[in-house]
C-alpha cells in the first residue's frame, strides 16, 4: 500500500479520497524540517502547501518519494531541480484556485480605483471626506496583464466585462489564444508605457525578480496603479516605495510581499496602498478545491501511472494526453526492446515520429521511450522526469524528426541508436489506437507485441531455424504464445521473434545458440500487457 505524508492544512474530502482508494495516509500539522526528514524515507508521496520548505536536504531523504504534491499553484518552497535529478514528480494544483485568485485581482483593482480602504479608515476617524475621496473609473482605461496564463486570463474575461481594454505581455501564450479573450499582445516596455493599471500574473523566478523595479516605474505612465496577487519578489519594493511617494504610482494593491509575513514593511506606512495578507487562494471553496484536485493527481500518480499538472514533466491538455497515452506506452516498449539489442555505449539516438503520431506533443513520449532505453542498463531509478536528465548527463545526443508521410502505417515510431560499436534500430505502430506492435528491427520486418517475454534469433535462412527452437523449448517446457519471421531474401539472413510464457534458464539459452544455424539469442523482457 502506498503511504502519503501530509504536513500541513488538508481538506477532510481530499483525505477521504485519498483513503477511499486505498492509500495510507499521515496527516503532520506543520513539523519541523527534523521531524520530516526522520520520517520521510516511508513515504511514497509528499503533500504540502506554502510553508513546508522541500529543500534539497528533505528531498534526499524521501529515498521512496515518487511524487511532491503542492496544494497550490507557486512551487518556490519546493526545490525542482533537486527533485527531478532525484526522479521525483513535482505537481501543483493550477486550477483549483484560479477563480478566487482573479476575484481578489478584480476586488483590487476596484478598491483602488474609488478609493474604499481610504474612505472606510476616514469614516472610522469619524470624517466625512467626500470630495477628498474623489475615484476614477474602470470603464475605458487600459489593463495591462504581466502573464496571461489561467488566472491573468480569467482577470483578462473579468476586466473586459468592465469596459477596459486589455493588453498583455506573455511570450509563451500566442495570438490566437489573446484573440479569442479580446487580448491585444504587446512587448513589456509597450505595457509598462500605455497601461493605466497594471496587474501581475507571473511566477518567481530568477528572471522575474524584481521585475517592477526602478526602469519599470521609469516607463509608467504617472498615475498609474499596480496590483500583484501572484509572487512576492517579483516587485522591488524600495523602487515602489520611491515610485509612490514620488506620485508616480497613485495607487497599490499587494496581496504577496517578498518576505512573509510582512508586518514591518515601510510601505504600510503609505494611505495609496492597499494590502492583504496572501489571500488569493483564501476562499472556502478554493481551499477545497486545491486539496481535491491535487488528492486525485496524487492518486493518479500513485494508483493509475497518470501523470497531470507536473512542473518538472511536459504539461499536455488531459484530453491531449488520453490520446496520446497509447503511443506513450509503444514509445517505452521500444525503448526497452532496444535496451537488449545494443552494443557499446549510447552516443546518439534518433527518433523519428511518423504519420498521426507527428500531430501530437512529443516531449512526454520521448520521456517515456528515454525511460525504457535507460531503466534496464543504468544504476537507480529512471522514470519520466528524470530520463531526459540522465541521458544529457551521459552525453546523448537526442534529435527528433516528425513527419506525416510513411510507408502503409497510420502512425509510426521509429529509434535509431548509435554506439560506440555500431547502430541499431526499431519501429513500432499502433493497431486500432490500443495494440502497439513492433513492425521493424533494422530491415527485417516483422509483427510481434511487445509484452512479456521476447526471445529474439538472428539466423541464417534455412530450413529447421524454427524446429530446432521449437524443439529446444518444447524440452524446457516452454510456451510459445506467438512467432514472427522476418527475412530480407530467401537464403540470407532472417529473425525469428517469438513471444513465451516464461524466462529461459541460461542453458536453454545456450542450447539454442548451439545450432549452427543460428547466428544470435537474445531473451528480452518487455513488462507485462499491464504496463502503462
Amino acid at each position: 500500500m502506498a503511504k502519503i505524508l501530509i504536513t500541513e492544512q488538508f481538506g477532510e474530502d481530499a483525505l477521504n479520497l485519498l483513503k477511499e482508494n486505498g492509500l495510507e495516509v499521515t496527516y503532520m500539522v506543520n513539523p519541523s524540517e527534523e521531524e520530516i526528514i526522520k520520517c520521510l524515507g516511508n513515504f511514497d508521496a509528499l503533500i504540502v502547501r506554502s510553508r513546508t520548505k522541500v529543500n534539497e536536504k528533505v528531498i534526499k531523504a524521501g529515498k521512496n518519494l515518487k511524487v511532491i504534491g503542492r496544494a497550490g499553484v507557486g512551487v518556490d518552497n519546493i526545490d525542482v531541480p533537486a527533485a527531478t535529478k532525484q526522479g521525483i514528480i513535482v505537481m501543483n494544483a493550477p486550477d483549483a484556485n484560479t477563480i478566487s485568485t482573479a476575484e481578489l485581482a478584480m476586488t483590487l483593482i476596484m478598491a483602488l480605483s474609488r478609493n474604499i480602504y481610504q474612505a472606510v479608515s476616514s469614516l472610522r476617524s469619524r470624517k466625512w471626506e467626500k470630495s477628498k475621496l474623489s475615484g476614477t473609473e474602470l470603464y475605458g482605461k487600459t489593463l495591462g496583464i504581466i502573464g496571461l496564463g489561467r488566472i491573468g486570463s480569467a482577470v483578462a474575461v473579468r476586466a473586459a466585462a468592465f469596459g477596459m481594454e486589455v493588453i498583455a505581455y506573455d511570450p509563451f501564450v500566442s495570438v490566437e489564444k489573446a484573440k479569442k479573450l479580446s487580448v491585444k499582445l504587446v512587448s513589456l516596455d509597450e505595457l509598462l508605457g500605455q497601461a493605466d493599471y497594471i496587474t501581475l500574473h507571473l511566477s518567481l523566478t530568477k528572471e522575474t525578480h524584481h521585475l517592477i523595479g526602478a526602469d519599470a516605474f521609469a516607463k509608467m505612465k504617472t498615475g498609474v496603479r499596480i496590483i500583484n496577487c501572484s509572487r512576492g519578489g517579483i516587485i522591488d519594493e524600495d523602487a515602489l516605495y520611491k515610485a509612490i511617494k514620488e506620485k508616480k504610482v497613485a495607487g497599490c494593491a499587494l496581496d504577496v510581499f517578498e518576505k512573509e509575513p510582512s508586518v514591518d514593511s515601510p510601505l504600510l506606512e503609505l494611505d495609496e496602498l492597499i494590502a492583504t495578507p496572501h489571500l488569493g487562494a483564501s476562499t472556502h471553496e478554493a481551499q477545497t478545491n486545491v486539496s481535491l484536485q491535487i488528492a486525485r493527481q496524487v492518486k493518479k500518480v500513485l494508483k493509475d501511472n497518470v501523470v497531470e499538472n507536473a512542473v518538472n514533466f511536459p504539461y499536455v491538455e488531459p484530453s491531449i494526453l488520453q490520446e496520446i497515452q497509447p503511443y506513450i506506452t509503444l514509445a517505452e516498449k521500444l525503448g526497452c526492446f532496444q535496451s537488449h539489442m545494443i552494443d557499446g555505449n549510447i552516443e546518439r539516438l534518433n527518433i523519428l515520429y511518423g504519420g498521426e503520431t507527428a500531430e501530437y506533443p512529443s516531449q512526454p513520449i520521448t520521456l517515456s521511450l528515454l525511460k525504457g532505453l535507460l531503466e534496464p542498463t543504468v544504476p537507480g531509478s529512471v522514470n519520466y522526469v528524470n530520463s531526459m536528465f540522465i541521458a544529457q548527463e551521459r552525453g546523448i545526443k537526442i534529435t527528433e524528426t516528425k513527419s506525416r508521410d510513411v510507408e502503409d502505417f497510420a502512425n509510426l515510431i521509429k529509434i535509431e541508436v548509435h554506439t560506440t560499436k555500431g547502430a541499431s534500430s526499431v519501429a513500432g505502430t499502433l493497431f486500432s489506437k490500443k495494440d502497439p506492435r513492433i513492425i521493424r528491427i533494422g530491415d527485417y520486418h516483422v509483427d510481434a507485441s511487445p509484452n512479456g517475454y521476447l526471445l529474439l534469433c538472428e539466423n541464417y535462412d534455412k530450413p529447421g531455424a524454427v524446429a530446432h527452437i521449437s524443439a529446444v523449448l518444447t524440452e524446457a517446457g516452454i510456451n510459445i504464445a506467438d512467432m514472427t519471421v522476418g527475412r530480407k531474401e530467401a537464403g540470407g539472413k532472417a529473425v525469428i521473434l517469438l513471444n513465451i510464457d516464461s524466462a529461459l534458464s541460461p542453458e536453454t539459452l545456450n542450447k539454442i545458440k548451439s545450432n549452427p544455424v543460428i547466428i544470435q539469442a537474445r531473451l528480452l523482457f518487455m513488462g507485462s500487457t499491464l504496463d502503462t
